[in-house]
């Protein structure tokens, strides 16, 4: 059985991350030959064209790792109606030097957990923008725009009961696009 390596790229590297909590909830409801393994993205340098030549050691490391990926999996907070500038700072330094990018045709799956009522929709979309312009294939529904409230996770840290069955929907569908993609 084909076995699939699925980056996760989550936008918060906070200690206590609702976004990579939700990560690591999601993955126990994928099916088994799917395997998910976090990027790390808080070593990274700030972009600066300068050094493209001349990359960062964790700036290799994170080329490497999307490169040998056979999906993407973004999960993201919502910074002041967009994206946190860390997670801009890692698809910059992936996407360069111009006409080196790693993400391109790459399956990709979107999607965010906050404590505001509209979830991380704006960063989502912001997200779901620059993506486009780099050619990763994006999967568009169905849309999770996910509030933290009691009960979405479980004592053991899985999805709770109320969400389980919307959430494994949603990563069912992830698992199909990234397959459609990779074939």
């Amino acid at each position: 059985m084909k076995q699939y390596k699925i980056a996760v790229i989550v936008g918060s590297i906070r200690k206590d991350s609702l976004n990579q909590k939700l990560a690591d909830a999601l993955a126990r409801l994928a099916p088994p030959e799917f395997r998910f393994r976090t990027v790390r993205i808080d070593d990274l340098p700030l972009y600066n064209q300068d050094d493209d030549g001349k990359p960062a050691a964790a700036v290799a490391r994170l080329r490497q790792e999307i490169k040998e990926a056979d999906g993407l999996l973004f999960l993201t907070p919502e910074y002041n109606r967009s994206i946190p500038g860390v997670l801009k700072n890692a698809i910059d330094h992936a996407s360069r030097p111009w006409g080196q990018s790693v993400w391109g045709g790459k399956p990709a799956g979107v999607l965010g957990i906050s404590v505001g009522a509209i979830g991380t929709a704006l960063a989502q979309q912001h997200l779901r923008n620059i993506l486009a312009y780099l050619d990763v294939p994006t999967l568009g529904q169905p849309e999770v725009f996910l509030q933290a409230k009691d009960g979405l996770f479980d004592a053991d840290g899985g999805i709770g009961k109320d969400s389980r069955d919307f959430l494994q929907g949603w990563i069912d569908r992830y698992a199909a696009w990234v397959k459609k993609h990779t074939a």
